[in-house]
């Protein structure tokens, strides 16, 4: 038995058998709350899960119901910028697909382009940009490396999500969400280059892991939580820090969200 089958061994029998996963970025942790009757599994316990070492991302995966819904969200993600690794997040996600999980979503802390969308706002991604231009797919075999990205962010999934917004009463806006390496941030160039090609959001994640779930087969929704302007667009300092202190004032909208689409979708 291989990592992936042990660590989806190890998911069935923990608790119910999920039928969607939740990726807990940076300020979304909050929404652990929402689990019913949880199970934790600390990621060392499962065998394709990595180490983490980035505040605000705990190392644990949940297992429970929300709304009497199987699910499984994972309080903490593995970034490229840590190794220079794209598929760092590969284990979690082939396990969880083959325990049974049929939709990810994906969730992350974000600089915002669009002075619409202040600090404390909540983006639908509509699609990305893949400014790293890296893959966690490089070593997969001859054609299996290939999966078309057309409908990367699941149009009928989007369109459950707003409505869900809507009728929760929370103010949802939906964009176009930049990769960038990372760690480092942004230059106001950079922002300038990003606003040109069409991007509403900036962040270091979630790109690689939409990349492997649409590979795995799974359907993909992804939320963004704008923590501040991005470089040059404010008089603000940039810092992760900075980042998770401005992500507290809005984990409860955001936990709200969750709520309303997991129950939709």
């Amino acid at each position: 038995m291989n990592a992936i089958e042990a660590s989806a061994a190890r998911i069935r029998v923990a608790g119910p058998v999920p039928e969607l996963a939740v990726v807990l970025g940076s300020g979304w942790d909050r929404a652990a709350e929402l689990v019913e009757a949880p199970t934790d599994i600390p990621y060392p316990e499962l065998p394709a899960f990595p180490a983490l070492n980035v505040d605000g991302h705990a190392g644990i995966l949940r297992l429970g119901r929300i709304g009497g819904r199987a699910v499984a969200l994972l309080r903490g993600r593995k970034h490229a910028y840590e190794s220079g690794d794209a598929a760092a997040m590969k284990g979690p996600i082939r396990s969880l697909a083959a325990a049974g999980c049929r939709i990810l979503v994906l969730t992350n802390a974000a600089g915002s382009l669009d002075a619409n969308m202040g600090p404390g706002s909540l983006m639908l991604i509509a699609d990305h940009l893949n400014m790293a231009q890296r893959t966690p797919l490089h070593d997969e075999p001859g054609s299996d490396r290939f999966v078309d990205m057309s409908d990367a962010y699941d149009p009928a999934l989007r369109a459950q999500a707003r409505a869900a917004a809507a009728q929760a009463g929370i103010a949802l806006h939906e964009g176009v969400y930049a990769w960038v390496l990372g760690p480092q941030f942004e230059t106001p160039a950079e922002i300038r280059m990003l606003r040109l090609l069409g991007a509403q959001a900036v962040g270091m994640s979630t790109v690689p892991e939409v990349i492997l779930a649409r590979h795995a087969g799974l359907k993909v929704l992804a939320f963004s939580m704008l923590t501040n302007m991005a470089a040059g667009l404010s008089d603000e300092s940039l810092s992760h820090a900075h980042t998770l202190r401005n992500a507290r004032a809005a984990d409860q909208d955001a936990s709200r969200l969750l709520a309303a689409v997991i129950a939709a979708i």
